[in-house]
């Protein structure tokens, strides 16, 4: 998890304190993969905010492969990155759409 959010704090640029992760481990019965896969094999979901460039998405995937390949020891072949990108009127914050929040930081990045 650590490697996951560090790499999201230096693409992003999201602020150190942003740490809303789940982990989900599923038993090998439960969750079939390629035969060209190892059980290391990690499908790493990401929701955020849109407004991120290719760029940063780019070097987003990089940062997280490189980081879960120092440790935990994960081939970078076993990692699958898929962004989820909801508009900010679809994100409720405050009790009051995201668009409408002064959220700190830049998502333009």
């Amino acid at each position: 998890m650590d490697g996951v959010h560090n790499a999201l704090v230096e693409a992003l640029k999201i602020p150190e304190y942003d740490r809303n992760q789940r982990l989900y481990e599923l038993d090998k019965e439960n969750f079939e993969i390629s035969a060209n896969k190892t059980e290391n094999f990690t499908l790493i979901e990401l929701t955020i905010f849109q407004g991120r460039s290719k760029e940063a998405k780019k070097n987003l995937y990089q940062k997280i492969a490189e980081n879960l390949e120092k440790n935990p020891g994960i081939q970078k072949s076993d990692i699958m990155i898929v962004i989820h990108e909801p508009p900010l009127e679809n994100w409720g914050l405050r009790g009051i759409p995201a668009n409408e929040v002064d959220l700190g930081f830049k998502i333009d990045v």
